[in-house]
């Protein structure tokens, strides 16, 4: 099974919120996923990324592709928050 970190959207309209999993590749957008790894609320000005960085290098290590989203989210360390 091919695992991907991407992220997956909820909130309202223009007030988006989104959650950090781990799902199957051939899953859709808002599929059932693995296991949620983290959030990402992009209306907080500083740390609006918390991740739980065992579970996030549990699934790097066991293969898990990141989206490209996710690692374009990821470049920006003062911004993430890590459980």
């Amino acid at each position: 099974m091919a695992v991907t970190l991407r992220l997956m959207r909820f909130g309202k309209r223009k007030q988006p919120f989104y959650r950090i999993v781990a799902l199957d590749k051939r899953k859709k957008r808002d599929g059932a996923y693995i296991e949620r790894i983290g959030v990402y609320n992009p209306l907080l000005a500083d740390k609006n990324i918390q991740i739980v960085k065992e579970r996030f290098e549990f699934w790097k290590q066991r293969g898990a592709q990141v989206s490209e989203g996710l690692s374009r989210l990821l470049t920006h360390p003062k911004h993430i928050e890590y459980k």
